[in-house]
């Protein structure tokens, strides 16, 4: 007897694996429905395609897919709401919000592997220089603890003269934007289409009415220096009662202000004492009452008060109010979107940061790929922050979209703070 055939051969055997029930499925068609391998493999398949982790949602780069599921499959933990997002502790007033806006509404533009050639990157500078420096109130709201603080405080910097309310009618919050006094009188200045006496003549009716939201039509010095006014973006034709009904004046209003004028939403936020508290200029006669239009009234006083009245056709405005309003709109509704995505319509703010730049790189390892010139994923030109809102920021976006109502931010004690969708 030989010592291999004594010690059982010269090899190692294992035992073979078992099959996969899910390994062929070419087999498992075959064989009888009595097997009991189909539903168990079905079943972890099933499983599978459920329960998706964070590795399953990214790409080959570790980029994650707008348009796969989330990654919290519950809802996030509601520790509060968040009073206000303002991370400079030492905002104190309105006037420093108001700078502390302006200052953050745009981020820098890349200097390496932009995504942009040097004329796309012109036109975004070009088109921020050209943005006007006004902040909406609902912004402010959302940067401030207290909105009734806010509201007094900027009544009071109106008669001062410090700040001058900017209304377009019709949108909204949106529509009720602040610019500084000085800043408003050095664009008129600047204004190369208009000359000395429309400027003279604009300043000081400015300087001599802080208040007033419309201006007549005697007060420009003639139909030439209105006509440069208008052309100029700084003043625009004031929207009359009967117009109120169009179907396009209500692309931005409320159901229940379209009956009437004077909407609670509007007496509400105007100060005390003013002539918005009780409806603005002509709030009689827009609710019904007044006994006839302005015109037919009887008496020499209000045949005065008439030609005044119809004399206020022009709204005071700021040139690129428009554009402003249309870059923020679409912003808004863009982040709104990001949000309705997500199975509860909230995430976290960092995973909603991500989203809105677009999956850009900006950990260490892939900015140190991206410097050696190899790729890492997408760039910050081929985004939509950067086609479409020039650079706008996260924080900016997210502030004026609290402020208006549509989003809350909120604490979860474990991922952070969350955005909800209302």
């Amino acid at each position: 007897m030989s010592l291999r055939s004594i010690l059982g051969g010269g090899r190692v055997k294992k035992p073979k694996p078992k099959p996969k029930p899910s390994a062929s499925p070419r087999k498992n068609s075959g064989t009888s429905n009595n097997s009991p391998r189909k539903p168990a493999g079905g079943s972890s398949t099933n499983k599978k395609k459920t329960t998706a982790t964070p590795s399953d949602v990214q790409d080959d780069d570790g980029y994650y897919d707008d348009d796969d599921g989330d990654f919290f499959h519950d809802r996030l933990d509601d520790a509060g709401l968040v009073a206000a997002l303002a991370t400079d502790m030492s905002l104190r007033d309105v006037v420093q919000a108001v700078k502390y806006t302006r200052t953050r509404m745009f981020g820098p533009v890349p200097t390496e592997a932009a995504g942009m050639n040097s004329t796309r990157i012109a036109e975004v500078l070009n088109y921020r220089r050209a943005m006007p420096g006004i902040v909406t109130i609902s912004h402010l709201h959302a940067l401030l603890a207290s909105p009734t603080a806010v509201e007094r405080e900027v009544a009071e910097l109106q008669r001062g003269g410090a700040l001058r309310k900017i209304y377009v009618q019709r949108r909204g919050g949106l529509g009720e934007a602040l610019i500084q006094t000085s800043e408003l009188e050095e664009m008129i200045a600047k204004s190369a289409e208009l000359d000395q006496d429309a400027k003279t003549a604009y300043v000081k009716f400015l300087r001599e009415n802080p208040l007033a939201q419309t201006m007549p039509r005697l007060a420009c010095g003639g139909h030439k220096q209105a006509d440069a006014l208008v052309r100029a973006g700084f003043l625009t034709f004031s929207i009359h009662p009967q117009h109120v009904n169009t179907p396009l004046m209500n692309l931005h209003l409320r159901p229940e202000d379209r009956g009437s004028l004077m909407s609670i939403q509007a007496v509400s936020r105007a100060a005390s004492g003013s002539f918005d508290a009780v409806g603005g200029q002509g709030g009689i006669h827009a609710a019904g009452g007044g006994g006839g239009a302005p015109r037919l009234s009887r008496g020499d006083g209000a045949a005065d008060a008439s030609s005044s009245y119809s004399g206020a056709e022009f709204t005071i405005a700021v040139p690129g109010n428009g554009p402003f309003l249309k870059l923020t709109a679409a912003a808004v509704e863009h982040l709104t979107q990001l949000l309705s995505k997500s199975q509860f319509r909230e995430m976290p703010v960092s995973m909603l940061r991500e989203r809105w730049e677009g999956g850009v790189a900006r950990d260490e390892a892939r900015l140190a790929r991206r410097a050696r010139g190899e790729f890492a994923g997408v760039l910050p030109g081929r985004t939509k922050r950067w086609k479409e809102f020039y650079g706008l920021e996260f924080n900016w976006v997210l502030e004026e979209a609290t402020g208006a109502g549509l989003v809350e931010v909120f604490e979860t004690r474990s991922v952070g703070r969350g955005v909800r969708l209302l």
